[in-house]
C-alpha cells in the first residue's frame, strides 16, 4: 500500500477484496492474489502495480465483487477505511458485497471466509440477506448467475450460521 501510494501521481481510492482483506484483518496468514478495484484510479497506478507485481512476485488482479454480482447499494460508504498513503486512500471493499460474491461462487474457502467475516462482526447475517434482496432485481444484468440458485445458496449459508 505504501509503495502504491508513493508511486501514484494523483489522488484516488483502492478497494482491496478477497485474500488481501483476510490477511489484513487476520484470519489468513497469506494470500496468493491481491484483488483490488481502483475508483477513482490514482494516476500512475497501473505502472506502479506492474512494478509491484514483479517485485513482490504476487499476482495482482483488477477484480472486485461487482465484476461478478451487482454492486450492493451504498458499497462505497460501507467500505472500511484502512489507511492513506500519499494521496491514495485504501479501503476494504464493502464486506456485504464480498460476502455475497463469495456465497454466489460457493467454494469451500469462500464460505469459510464469509463465516470469518460474520464471526469477526464485519458483516451480519441480516446484512447479507438485506444486501441480497437489494441486488436481486439487478441480477438480470448478470446472465451467468442463476438467481434462484444464488438465493438458495444465500439461504443455505445463513441457515448454517445457526
Amino acid at each position: 500500500m505504501k509503495a502504491l501510494g508513493r508511486a501514484s501521481s494523483s489522488a484516488g481510492r483502492v478497494y482491496l477484496t478477497g485474500g488481501s482483506c483476510a490477511v489484513l484483518v487476520g484470519w489468513r496468514g497469506s494470500t496468493a492474489n491481491i484483488d483490488l478495484r481502483l475508483d477513482p484510479e490514482p494516476g500512475g497506478a497501473f505502472e506502479a502495480l506492474r512494478t509491484l507485481k514483479d517485485q513482490l512476485g504476487i499476482n495482482i488482479e483488477l477484480a472486485s465483487p461487482q465484476d461478478f454480482i451487482p454492486p450492493v447499494p451504498g458499497w462505497e460508504r460501507s467500505s472500511v477505511f484502512i489507511a492513506r498513503h500519499g494521496a491514495v486512500d485504501f479501503y476494504h471493499y464493502d464486506f456485504r458485497g464480498q460476502a455475497l460474491a463469495k456465497i454466489e461462487r460457493g467454494h469451500a474457502r469462500d464460505l469459510s471466509d464469509v463465516r470469518q467475516m460474520v464471526d469477526r462482526e464485519l458483516v451480519t447475517a441480516e446484512a447479507i440477506w438485506d444486501s441480497f434482496e437489494s441486488v436481486r432485481p439487478l441480477l438480470l444484468r448478470y446472465p451467468a448467475i442463476d438467481a434462484g440458485g444464488f438465493e438458495a445458496r444465500v439461504k443455505a449459508f445463513l441457515e448454517s450460521l445457526t
